[in-house]
């Protein structure tokens, strides 16, 4: 199967995001655009959605699947990403290295297990380490099975657990991944680059 893969610019994939969250009924809080574009405006980041043709309309292709990541750093302003730069300090190693964060994704419903997330894990890959990158982690929390089964196929290692006291649940679970040409070479999907969403 070909993957149909679109790269998007802060402000045009922020809408497109926001959009297609609608779709994710597990989500409790979507993103908004203001937030995704105020957490991406002054860091390197990759907006990616892979899209595919409607069953009853071939002609159209819609958004079935998205994956937003971003460069994190060891002394972050933002209260939210310093509490996780500070999560990870005893697992990643900051210094002299550039890690990227993972930070949403997912694949609407209706379009699961046709490795959509596959492919934009792969494009994602493919660019960070096109761009330098030497880790990407990903966190998740401990009742998402399906989401660290996928991570856990895709070669991601889990890094720390920290567990919820009051519920198992809630824990949160921490993978990561080592980048490098090596990765590339592992790669599986047939993925083809679409004119990029506007910028």
């Amino acid at each position: 199967m070909e993957y149909l893969i679109r790269h998007y610019g802060l402000e045009q994939g922020a809408l497109e995001i926001e959009y297609i969250e609608e779709f994710f009924g597990e989500f409790a809080r979507r993103k908004t655009s203001a937030e995704i574009t105020a957490r991406l405006a002054d860091r390197e980041h990759l907006i990616v959605m892979a899209v595919a043709a409607l069953p009853d309309d071939p002609g159209s292709l819609v958004p079935v699947a998205y994956k937003v990541c971003h460069e994190l750093f060891a002394n972050e302003s933002d209260p939210r990403l310093a509490d996780l730069a500070a999560q990870l300090e005893d697992v990643v190693q900051f210094d002299g290295r550039r890690v990227l964060y993972s930070w949403i994704g997912g694949t609407r419903i209706d379009w699961r297990g046709q490795g959509q997330f596959r492919a934009l894990t792969e494009e994602q890959e493919a660019w960070a380490v096109s761009a330098g990158f030497d880790e990407v982690v990903v966190k998740t929390k401990n009742r998402h099975y399906e989401m660290r089964g996928t991570l856990a196929n895709l070669h991601f290692n889990v890094i720390k657990y920290a567990p919820n006291p009051i519920e198992n649940l809630e824990s949160k679970v921490f993978l990561s991944k080592q980048l490098g040409p090596h990765v590339l070479d592992l790669h599986r999907s047939a993925r083809t680059r679409l004119e990029d969403g506007r910028r």
